[in-house]
């Protein structure tokens, strides 16, 4: 590997972006050699564990306008990428190679073994198969742009490896320096700050809830416009569930801002408001005056969620819907419709990793996923300023930056 191979392309990352590349490149041009260059023991690992180990490998939305509107970040330069390889055209490539998806009732799509490993092997299989050479342990310390190519010096070697076209598919920049080879290159970096994450909480009656979920509840962040609805999981450090993950998304730098640290709206009947509760506790108070209101939970909340919210309310634990006051219903009603809680910090989602932030996003010609400042070079997946929601469309960009890298590079290297 001392020269260049005038139709050699390296990929440095070995996640689910550059093995898009990687194979989708060397199968378009048999003739150039692809090498993906890893810096860990094994390649995939966030398919790996993505899903709780199933990969929620993308969503079942094929319209591409539509789609791009689960994007943060992202939305507006992932319109055309998505009119080229889309949620269907995922579901073709894998089904095309003998994994067959299946679609859950709120979208996701995983592979009908409901194994991620099911994923990982195909992509094995395939990069295999088309010839792309693949080494782990294989840290990339420095990349330089000469007049052929590139240059790219590895950890404990003395011999460059040359390349006429580079991808870089590091995956997200949690810190600054995960960037660094591409700040080396002449770009721009937007700051990376988290994305997807859950909420601390230490009040302490919500925590002794841990376990306790709801199929729809919204949540909101008084003073910004962030407000998200959905599903709602209470844990032992305070808030979760697809609610929470896409509020942290949409309010990254927002959160980031406060410190991650600010108050919390909870609804948690968002489809009942404060005239048909006072209408329903009236009901109560005619047909079953003599019953404790902790031991009434209005559907569809559990009973222990119930209870603690009329706790809360401060409503005593042996008052009867006979003796409730019209004060101590309107606090009822307001720690129902309107809880409000302090968040003190966050956790990373350990399925999704997902950071706000990246290679800035107008330094890309998002048509081959090339550099605009650095010919040959190219980008794919969360090294990117981009980010989706929870659901496969993190997933989704990734395959699709990396089609559109591996088909570029194929035709230029």
């Amino acid at each position: 590997m001392t020269r260049m191979n005038s139709r050699r392309v390296v990929i440095v990352g070995g996640g689910a972006a550059g093995f898009f590349a990687a194979i989708t490149c060397a199968e378009a041009s048999p003739q150039t050699e692809v090498i993906v260059l890893e810096r860990g023991p094994e390649f995939l690992t966030k398919v790996k564990i993505s899903g709780g180990g199933r990969c929620n490998v993308t969503h079942a939305c094929f319209d591409a306008r539509e789609f791009t509107t689960r994007y943060p970040r992202g939305q507006r330069e992932l319109i055309a990428p998505f009119h080229q390889f889309q949620a269907r055209d995922t579901v073709e490539w894998f089904a095309k190679r003998g994994v067959k998806l299946k679609t859950e009732a709120d979208g996701r799509m995983f592979p009908v073994t409901d194994l991620s490993q099911t994923i990982m092997d195909c992509l094995l299989r395939a990069a295999r198969d088309a010839g792309v050479q693949l080494r782990t342990h294989t840290v990339v310390e420095t990349v330089r742009r000469n007049d052929d190519g590139f240059e790219v010096n590895v950890a404990g070697s003395s011999t460059p490896v040359h390349c006429h076209r580079l991808l870089l598919a590091t995956g997200g920049c949690r810190a600054a320096a995960a960037g660094q080879l591409a700040v080396s290159l002449g770009h721009t970096l937007e700051p990376p700050v988290p994305s997807l994450f859950t909420f601390h909480i230490e009040t302490a009656w919500l925590r002794g809830l841990a376990g306790v979920s709801l199929p729809d509840a919204e949540v909101s962040v008084p003073g910004t416009r962030l407000r998200e609805r959905g599903p709602l999981l209470l844990t032992h450090w305070g808030l979760s569930g697809p609610a929470i993950l896409r509020l942290s998304a949409w309010g990254a730098r927002i959160l980031h801002g406060l410190n991650h640290q600010f108050p919390l709206l909870v609804n948690w009947l968002p489809d009942a408001n404060d005239h048909s509760l006072a209408e329903h506790f009236q009901s109560l108070r005619e047909s079953q005056p003599a019953k404790s209101i902790v031991n009434s939970p209005a559907p569809p909340l559990p009973a222990r969620l119930w209870e603690q919210l009329v706790l809360a309310s401060g409503i005593g634990r042996e008052t009867r819907w006979s003796a409730l006051s019209r004060a101590a219903q309107h606090a009822l009603i307001q720690q129902l419709l309107r809880t409000e809680l302090s968040v003190t910090g966050k956790s990373l989602n350990k399925d999704e990793f997902v950071t706000c932030g990246g290679v800035r996003l107008s330094e890309v010609n998002f048509k081959t996923m090339e550099s605009r400042i650095c010919p040959g070079l190219h980008f794919a997946g969360e090294l990117l300023d981009i980010d989706g929601i929870t659901g496969g469309f993190n997933f989704q960009a990734a395959w699709t930056t990396g089609w559109i890298a591996g088909r570029a590079m194929a035709t230029s290297a």
